[in-house]
């Protein structure tokens, strides 16, 4: 057996090396390495597939959420509601702009953002609520965007984890993660289900009005070269990197019913073992492309499975092991939204299994194996 890794880049490589390494040759023999075509051709594919009528690239998802935040035109004070349970990149952009955050606590169940503490968190201050649609599933948007359109709220969507999945709203509609509030952020870090081999990021939305500002915005608050109309930054998809997501993107779906196999093969050994594990939950309204496969760990062993995978040579990961209120970084910045005992828990008892597109049949029989054999 081969040795099991969270991610399997190189491997994946292997499968593409041909069309990648034409790709990354044909930019570079161009010599346009910044925008350019390749650009445009990749925010073209990208606004096809999620169905947005504009796909905007940047350099990463960060950049992506601090660029949405700019682009709605909040002010300092403004209040942003967060679920507390994420990657801090949300929490972040809000506080580098002299906004307030808001973390609230999450749906233990889909580790989500809790609807019902979003209505608690609403003060006269709050300007936009930030989902986070973590580890490959919606959040559940329909009562979000009802919140956000009664109090005129700004609804940015944190999409790194979950491109590719779908929300069914009550009537039947379906549209795409990202695509459902006012602006979605992207990112293609090199682990994210479309990865590319550096950073990149791009922002999603359907407002013609948004889009070109949030294209300002990222270009040095230019409209047009050297007319600055709107004070903006220098986050640009490089050409190369545009190259290598052209090659990938159309492998998207394929990626994500390989990984959807592999919870499925996931799901069913651990269902061995419910006194031990609860495995992922999916909310009914969404499809899950499972950016991570993230399970909780019961009776505090968290930390002692771990240490016995580790030992067996599986790699595993805690995301994420404290919540953003408790962060050094924000102290006296946000403001508290919620209890946060769901999330607190889960800070406690999360363990993220490997998940990738080259985990084969025995790496995944060995790695359930010792979970449901584990003591």
């Amino acid at each position: 057996m081969k040795p099991i890794v969270m991610v399997d880049l190189a491997t994946q490589y292997q499968r593409m090396k041909v069309e990648i390494n034409a790709a990354i040759s044909k930019v570079i023999c161009s010599g346009q390495y910044i925008e350019g075509k390749v650009v445009q051709d990749f925010s073209a594919s990208l606004a096809a597939y999620t169905g947005a009528k504009y796909a905007i690239p940047c350099a990463n998802g960060t950049d992506a959420l601090q660029i949405a935040l700019m682009a709605v035109g909040l002010q300092a004070g403004d209040e942003v509601i967060i679920p507390d349970f994420a990657y801090v990149a949300a929490e972040e952009a809000v506080a580098l702009l002299n906004l307030t955050p808001v973390p609230v606590d999450v749906d233990p169940l889909t580790f989500n953002i809790d609807v019902k503490k979003i209505l608690v968190a609403l003060s006269l201050k709050t300007k936009a609520i930030i989902p986070v649609h973590l580890f490959g599933q919606c959040s559940d948007m329909a009562p979000i965007l009802k919140i956000a359109r009664k109090n005129a709220l700004y609804v940015i969507e944190d999409n790194a984890q979950s491109i590719g999945s779908v929300y069914t709203f009550p009537n039947g509609d379906r549209q795409q993660a990202g695509t459902i509030g006012d602006v979605g952020a992207v990112s293609f870090f090199p682990t994210k289900n479309l990865g590319c081999y550096g950073d990149g990021g791009a922002l999603l939305t359907n407002n013609e009005e948004l889009a070109q500002k949030i294209q300002m915005i990222a270009s040095h608050g230019q409209s047009r070269k050297y007319y600055h109309e709107v004070i903006g930054c220098n986050s640009r998809l490089d050409a190369l990197q545009a190259a290598v997501l052209n090659v990938k993107l159309p492998y998207l779906n394929t990626y994500i019913q390989s990984r959807q196999q592999i919870a499925q093969a996931y799901d069913k050994a651990l269902a061995a073992r419910p006194d031990l594990y609860e495995t992922p939950e999916c909310l009914p309204a969404s499809t899950h492309v499972y950016h991570q496969y993230t399970l909780k760990v019961k009776q505090n062993k968290r930390d002692d499975l771990q240490q016995y995978l580790k030992q067996k040579g599986v790699p595993t990961m805690i995301y994420y092991p404290a919540p953003l209120h408790k962060q050094p970084a924000f102290r006296g910045i946000i403001r508290i939204g919620s209890d946060w005992t769901e999330t607190e828990q889960l800070c406690k008892s999360v363990l993220s299994l490997p998940i990738h597109t080259e985990l084969d049949e025995e790496q995944i029989h060995y790695i359930t194996d010792l979970l449901v054999n584990y003591e």
